[in-house]
């Protein structure tokens, strides 16, 4: 599986080659002619394989807003952490949950999530393109629920349209001349804060299959860097949603993977 950033000019349609499809077409060919056991035998395997394919595809789900999307990012992740953290966020957040805009990748998983929880409408924004996702993952897209965007440039909503904006691994992507506009943007479009969740740069490296699926490796950065970093482009931290979120975690025996910072959103 490949992940790359978003290209607004990219032409999903795919093309197969001639002289490949003569070539397989004459394999079969001679194959069934030397050797019609053989053929029976790689017809059998082509039906399991069929039927796998099509067992798969329909857990994916259909048209439509479908509960339960698959993640699609491999290993650990911090987008998978906040699907774990929904039910903290919501103890430390209450009614600011109701209206929730998720920014990272695999964000179609987040937003099925979120979705499914009484009460709450969500929006996601997905930085890669979705070419490899699911029915379920492209429904959602269809109906502008989740937006394929580069975050590295302004977000297509308006002012405090959201009461809660998520953001995960995403950050961990961006340079800093990029942080310095999708920080400050992300805040813009929230009205009661803004929650990161990133890594931590001693417990997660990013593997060759992170390196090739994000085009590029993850810059984890300290907590003390983040800390000074948001002072520096005017994000103040939410203490109190801070100290609301470690006691919910307390009491849920909630430990994240991921360091989880929350902040202010701008006046």
């Amino acid at each position: 599986m490949s992940r790359r950033p978003v290209n607004v000019n990219l032409n999903p349609s795919r093309r197969f080659g001639d002289n490949g499809g003569s070539l397989l077409s004459g394999s079969a060919y001679s194959k069934s002619r030397s050797s019609p056991i053989l053929s029976v035998a790689l017809i059998a395997v082509g039906a399991l394989l069929l039927l796998a394919y099509s067992y798969n595809g329909g857990r994916g789900g259909g048209g439509g807003i479908v509960k339960g999307v698959v993640s699609r990012v491999e290993g650990h992740s911090c987008t998978a952490e906040v699907q774990r953290a929904i039910p903290v966020l919501k103890k430390a957040y209450g009614d600011s949950m109701h209206k929730v805009l998720h920014v990272g990748p695999d964000t179609c998983a987040v937003v099925s999530t979120l979705l499914s929880e009484e009460e709450t409408e969500a929006w996601g924004v997905e930085p890669y393109d979705v070419e490899d996702a699911g029915r379920s993952c492209k429904a959602l897209v269809r109906k502008d629920v989740v937006r394929v965007v580069d975050i590295k440039y302004p977000l297509p909503y308006r002012p405090k349209s959201f009461s809660i904006v998520l953001v995960s691994d995403a950050l961990d992507y961006l340079s800093d001349k990029y942080l310095n506009k999708t920080l400050p943007d992300l805040a813009r479009v929230s009205v009661d804060g803004l929650v990161v969740f990133t890594g931590y740069p001693r417990k997660q490296r990013a593997k060759a299959a992170e390196v090739s699926k994000f085009g590029k490796a993850a810059k984890l950065r300290s907590t003390s860097w983040w800390s000074k970093y948001f002072g520096q482009i005017s994000l103040d931290e939410n203490e109190d949603a801070a100290k609301k979120f470690k006691l919910a975690a307390t009491k849920m025996s909630y430990v994240s993977n991921c360091q989880v910072f929350h902040l202010k959103s701008f006046n």
